[in-house]
């Protein structure tokens, strides 16, 4: 070994050895808090971090002759871009930007087309270098799959299961229990939208855009308009589908709030490998050769993305602490989008029978309120006992815990009274969503906007429906269409592409004809009003108003109370069931489907 060689070595181990500890340090950064002042630190190290691997990879690639000469392994250069693209899939998670996203994916594509974990026989009996090799696949696939690419999925899926195999047989004293999960929680997710995708869960202008009613939203005008640029998302089910810590409804609301990028960007991002696996395009952000940060790696035609929280099995603290957070740093004239998923549990006992049995005060003290200085609160609010008005704030909970009743996994209508103080945009989902109705009216400083889901779920053939395959509430708020087939029981099928287009364009028009509805009321709720001009809490007012027609038609009369979704405060009535506006579209695709017949027309 040279001296220039050995020069060489100790210099990329010291490079190695710098980057990592810079890279631990911002990687368990939360991905939300912190103000505007934490934030600059938060960017600030992250540029730090970034600057450390650029150093390191240009090192080893003017170096490259004497670091193999020194027993430089493909897999550590393999190691080194999976850290780069684990940095930059942690700004995406922190910043919604979708930039990173798509630089996460260059990294981890490049990776794999260049076959650095796959080296020679000796690698493949090292466990420690396979055991890389799996995670760089199980990150990858995750990647892959926020950004919906189905053929790179489906490709990675079918060589992680290989790999997986491979190394139970190599390795036979070595548990792969858990890697053998992750390959049945990916086959799991994959499969529940498998032939649902007829268009981008994302917002596209090119499909979600309506010409007609567009200069119709650009005229409305409200006595005040918020901003939508902060989401807490969180769900917690028992064996609900989810891969890594991505539950099915959460991806599907991560979808449904972000810009789909322009076709160009993700050109620009594009990553060809020469022959020999070595340096490639340096056109645009070229991810691992010309590593930046820089505005070239925007797309300069969609606006960004509202910042989300995700919360994976969170505890009832932790939805507490981490929406509080939110809350106190929302900019004014901003709104704040809390979206919870969880079943529900009605509590066993009321406010009276709690305190014959010497409950705690929060409830006494909830009751003396209730009686004095809530009359003003009327409804579906409140509740009589003795002849006195009690406000069941405390009666009826959501459950973020594993099992048990414990009073500590339960989430309450009232825990969410004190952050009402700031505009909230509230989607409840969960079986006991009703039980939310008291916070309308109960407000501390700003109406809240309430989508509450229906009860329970409501089939043509039930049987047919895997009952882990995500909510139908959050399905029809965030991909309508495929909701629909669901529930009358439609299974897409290839050869039947120009049917499904034609129903998205009924879907589409009644969209544009309720837009304009809503744009031109004179009797819309401010709460509605002032959140209708953001493009993301518009589609999903027009989604809840299609959910709601479609069950309001296809469930009996009589049922309606647990299969409807409620909304408060009440959208206009020129946009309810039974108008001819919504109730001709409802009936349109219907008949387009030749399912007419499922439904109840003639009975309201």
């Amino acid at each position: 070994m040279s001296e220039d060689a050995d020069l060489a070595l100790q210099t990329f181990r010291a490079l190695v050895e710098s980057a990592d500890r810079k890279f631990g340090r911002v990687r368990d950064v939360p991905a939300y808090g912190g103000g505007a002042s934490q934030y600059q630190q938060q960017h600030h190290a992250f540029q730090k971090v970034f600057k450390a691997y650029t150093r390191l990879w240009k090192h080893q690639q003017e170096n490259r002759a004497k670091l193999v000469e020194c027993g430089l392994k493909r897999w550590e250069l393999g190691e080194i871009a999976s850290r780069i693209g684990q940095l930059y899939f942690g700004q995406y998670m922190r910043s919604s930007e979708c930039r990173f996203l798509v630089e996460a994916y260059v990294f981890y594509e490049a990776i794999l087309s260049r076959r650095y974990f796959q080296g020679s026989e000796l690698n493949a009996k090292d466990l420690g270098v396979r055991s890389k090799e799996l995670r760089f696949y199980a990150r990858f696939l995750l990647v892959s799959v926020i950004l919906n690419r189905t053929e790179m999925v489906k490709h990675l899926v079918e060589r992680f299961g290989a790999l997986v195999e491979d190394c139970r047989t190599t390795f036979r004293e070595t548990n792969f229990k858990e890697w053998r999960q992750v390959v049945t929680e990916i086959n799991r997710f994959t499969k529940v939208d498998k032939g649902f995708s007829f268009r981008p869960m994302r917002y596209c202008a090119t499909f979600d855009t309506h010409r007609a009613s567009l200069p119709y939203v650009a005229r409305f005008h409200a006595k005040r308009v918020l901003k939508f640029q902060d989401a807490l998302l969180t769900s917690y089910h028992r064996n609900e589908i989810k891969f890594a810590e991505l539950t099915l409804d959460i991806y599907r609301m991560i979808q449904c709030l972000e810009w789909e990028p322009s076709e160009t960007f993700y050109q620009k991002h594009t990553v060809k490998p020469k022959e020999n696996g070595d340096i490639i395009d340096h056109s645009g952000a070229s991810g691992i050769i010309d590593m930046n940060l820089t505005a070239d790696m925007t797309d300069p035609t969609i606006p960004p993305n509202p910042r989300k929280a995700t919360l994976y099995r969170p505890s009832v603290t932790h939805v507490i602490a981490v929406l509080a957070t939110i809350c106190e740093e929302l900019p004014p004239d901003c709104v704040v989008l809390v979206y919870l998923s969880a079943s529900g549990k009605a509590g066993l006992n009321n406010v009276s029978q709690v305190e014959n049995s010497g409950g705690s005060s929060k409830y006494s003290r909830h009751k003396v309120l209730s009686q004095t200085s809530l009359g003003q609160n009327s409804g579906p609010s409140e509740t009589q006992s003795n002849g006195k008005r009690e406000l069941s704030y405390y009666d009826n909970y959501l459950w973020f815990g594993p099992k048990g009743n414990s009073g500590l996994n339960n989430l309450y209508p009232g825990d969410l009274i004190p952050f009402t103080r700031k505009p909230l945009f509230l989607i409840i989902d969960s079986d006991n969503s009703h039980a939310f109705k008291v916070l309308h009216g109960a407000e501390r400083g700003e109406t809240a906007a309430l989508f509450l889901s229906p009860l329970r779920p409501i089939f043509k053939n039930p049987s047919d429906v895997n009952s882990n395959s995500g909510s139908q509430f959050t399905y029809f708020l965030t991909a309508p269409l495929s909701a629909f087939c669901q529930m009358i029981g439609l299974t897409p099928n290839e050869a039947d592409t120009d049917v499904y287009n034609e129903a998205e364009n009924i879907i589409a028009n009644a969209f544009t004809e309720w837009e304009i509805i809503l744009c031109s009321s004179t009797t819309m709720d401010l709460v509605w009003a002032q959140v209708i001009s953001d493009p993301f809490l518009r589609r999903l007012i027009l989604r809840f108003i299609f959910c709601r027609s479609v069950i309001s038609f296809f469930c009996t009369p009589e049922e309606s109370e647990q299969y409807l979704p409620l909304c408060l405060p009440y959208l206009p009535s020129s946009v309810a069931p039974t108008s001819e506006a919504v109730r001709s579209a409802v009936v349109q695709l219907a008949m387009h489907f030749d399912v007419a017949d499922s439904f109840h027309f003639t009975e309201t």
